[in-house]
């Protein structure tokens, strides 16, 4: 058993931090043509969005923790909507930073998955992904949460386990490009939304209020991040 262990732990660091093969072009093309196939028509948005909610409020769950702020705890809506509470001072650098992070967060995770496929690091990408929603879970304090989370969860798990390499930087180019395409469309909506008198309370808002800077500068700000993400992060998923 120990010498079972002990072949095993190498093998698996082997795996994490090696570099695997890059996909041929035209599977690169296809997980474009995929992801843009679950953003743009309406009907699987409206699915497929909750996928952008994960990471949304993710990021405000992760900037929470890094600046210092208690997490409470995360719901996850069935109208693809959240909510991520946090406990510490109603102002200052951390709250702001918190605020700022949904929306900047999908298009940000998918800009750095880019550079770790970008790297030839596939199965990290998978494994960090998965970790991720693993420490996400334990902070989910509703049903749909729970089981958004699991199924996002074990889909990266079983890739990671049981797909063979091609499928591994098939499914792995997919969630990126995904993250890329649909960390655009939720600042647009939230725009659109804005525009029709919406929306009051939206991150924008309270940012405004932190921050005394007008709501639409800091739509401005989500715009321009998603934007250079995907520019940026499909520069280098086209050229790896």
């Amino acid at each position: 058993m120990d010498s079972l262990a002990a072949t095993a732990l190498p093998d698996l660091w082997d795996r994490l931090t090696g570099t695997q093969p890059d996909p041929d072009l035209w599977v690169v093309l296809a997980t474009v043509a995929a992801a843009l196939a679950v953003v743009v028509p309406h009907p699987l948005w409206r699915i497929s969005r909750n996928a952008i909610t994960i990471a949304h409020e993710g990021g405000h769950g992760l900037i929470a923790l890094l600046t210092g702020r208690q997490l409470t705890g995360i719901r996850l809506h069935s109208d693809t909507s959240g909510l991520t509470v946090s406990r510490g001072k109603p102002y200052g650098a951390g709250m702001i930073l918190t605020a700022a992070a949904g929306y900047t967060a999908p298009s940000l995770l998918g800009l750095g998955g880019a550079a770790l496929l970008a790297a030839g690091r596939i199965t990290l990408l998978l494994w960090v992904a998965t970790a991720l929603l693993v420490a996400m879970l334990v902070m989910i304090r509703n049903a749909y949460g729970v089981l958004t989370v699991v199924l996002a969860g074990g889909a990266f798990l079983l890739v990671s386990w049981l797909a063979g390499p091609q499928v591994q930087a098939a499914f792995a180019y997919a969630v990126v490009w995904f993250l890329l395409f649909g960390g655009v469309r939720p600042a647009f909506e939230l725009q659109a939304k804005r525009s029709r008198g919406g929306a009051g309370d939206s991150d924008a808002d309270q940012l405004s209020r932190l921050t005394h800077v007008p709501a639409g500068l800091w739509l401005f700000l989500f715009h321009a991040v998603s934007l250079c993400s995907l520019i940026g992060g499909g520069r280098w998923l086209l050229e790896g």
